[in-house]
């Protein structure tokens, strides 16, 4: 199973726009944020537990405990401020 993984902001600049990541069926936003800070830097200071972030999935706002189905675009991004 693939996901497509999309930064935005100051993740973009940290990580890149995009990657193809493989996983395994059952996996949550949550968990795919906890394997992405495992692999070390950039991402563990990027996407840290610290860190406020946004996470979509097929561009629809989602909660950490979403599972993500194959074929799936998950987007990780900072809050955004208007004005």
């Amino acid at each position: 199973m693939t996901i497509q993984l999309r930064y935005f902001a100051s993740l973009r600049e940290a990580l890149g726009s995009a990657e193809t990541l493989a996983h395994e069926p059952g996996l949550t936003l949550g968990a795919l944020r906890d394997r992405l800070i495992a692999r070390g830097e950039p991402h563990a200071s990027a996407l840290a537990r610290g860190r406020v972030l946004r996470c979509a999935l097929n561009q629809v706002l989602a909660a950490e405990d979403t599972e993500v189905p194959d074929g799936a675009e998950v987007a990780f991004f900072p809050p955004v401020t208007g004005g």
